[in-house]
């Protein structure tokens, strides 16, 4: 029995945490799981850090970038950098684990700047697409665009993102002293927090990269008299796996969470912690790639990263330089 109880009066929260029952005390672990964990986040900070960092000097520095889509891309990649910088030494020193048994000020800092940057990240995914859509589907209207509606595209997606994450914050706050009001706010922050940030933006991308690609097919067929049938077929294999891309990725890193999240509110099921924290993880994964996806696709974008990380640009001034 002895052993037993000895198990009973601390829990085992996290791989760097420890929780005593008896006194009450958050204890951290020294274990070689928690080593390797900080280690793996630290890469991936950096990675993280590194490659969205390539992104923002490419469109600062190239005068050829300087378009009003690249201001989209610019905007994503500032979030992103941030969520490497801020977010995720945060998460590593205050997991959502601790915060549970011992949450203090650094833990609402983590959870706000975790909100604002993961929301402004998926909305200027959404903006990216909307300037895809015109792009593509309507290109002369798209050509009489001017730069101050990418700036209000920019604006309005960090202002919803703030407004959201104070809101979630604020209807969190001292629900014990409120317990009927409080209880309602924190039910309205939990279902419009995630139809704002992730559901709305979800199905306007769904259904915007849908109309490019079919637009993207027609095109395609209606040029298949003046090229040769498997030109054609190279083309539209090529946008579906853009589109699989683009999708695929920001599904596998976003959706398990926010399901998961939905279980728990609707079916008052009790999520693990554990799975919880490390979907968490997978969503935040997502500021890694999308370097990869928005801005490596591109041939110009790998040319500026060439020169940038040969040092080249520093030996002269190059801003004006031909990519494509």
């Amino acid at each position: 029995m002895a052993p037993e109880a000895m198990l009973n009066q601390t829990d085992d929260i996290h791989p760097c945490y420890e929780f005593d029952r008896v006194s009450h005390i958050l204890k951290r672990k020294h274990s070689t799981i928690c080593v390797l964990l900080y280690l793996f986040f630290s890469s991936l900070s950096v990675i993280i850090v590194c490659g969205n960092l390539l992104v923002i000097i490419s469109i600062v520095y190239f005068k050829q970038l300087h378009t009003p889509t690249n201001s989209l891309i610019l905007s994503l990649a500032v979030a992103d950098l941030l969520v490497g910088v801020i977010v995720f030494p945060l998460g590593l020193e205050f997991p959502i684990s601790s915060c549970l048994y011992h949450e203090d000020l650094f833990c609402k800092v983590r959870d706000s700047f975790d909100a604002i940057l993961s929301t402004a990240s998926i909305l200027n995914l959404c903006c990216i697409s909307i300037d895809r859509y015109y792009a593509v589907c309507q290109p002369l209207t798209y050509n009489t665009k001017t730069n101050a509606q990418f700036v209000i595209m920019i604006l309005g997606s960090w202002s919803v993102s703030i407004l959201v994450a104070v809101g979630f914050i604020i209807a969190g706050l001292n629900p014990d002293k409120c317990p009927n009001v409080c209880i309602i706010d924190v039910s309205l922050a939990n279902i419009l927090g995630p139809i704002l940030s992730f559901y709305l933006p979800v199905i306007i991308m769904l259904c915007i990269y849908l109309k490019i690609f079919l637009v993207a097919q027609k095109q395609a067929r209606s040029i298949q008299s003046t090229k040769s049938g498997a030109t054609v077929s190279k083309m539209e294999t090529k946008a579906t796996k853009t589109l699989v891309t683009v999708l695929g990725v920001f599904l596998l890193c976003w959706l398990p969470f926010f399901l998961c999240f939905a279980v728990q509110l609707l079916n008052h099921v009790s999520v693990p912690i554990e799975v919880f924290e490390t979907l968490n993880w997978l969503t935040l994964s997502n500021s890694m790639l999308n370097p990869f996806i928005y801005a490596f696709f591109y041939s110009w974008f790998r040319s500026a990263f060439r020169m940038i990380v040969s040092g080249k640009i520093f030996k002269g001034d190059f801003s004006n330089t031909k990519l494509f």
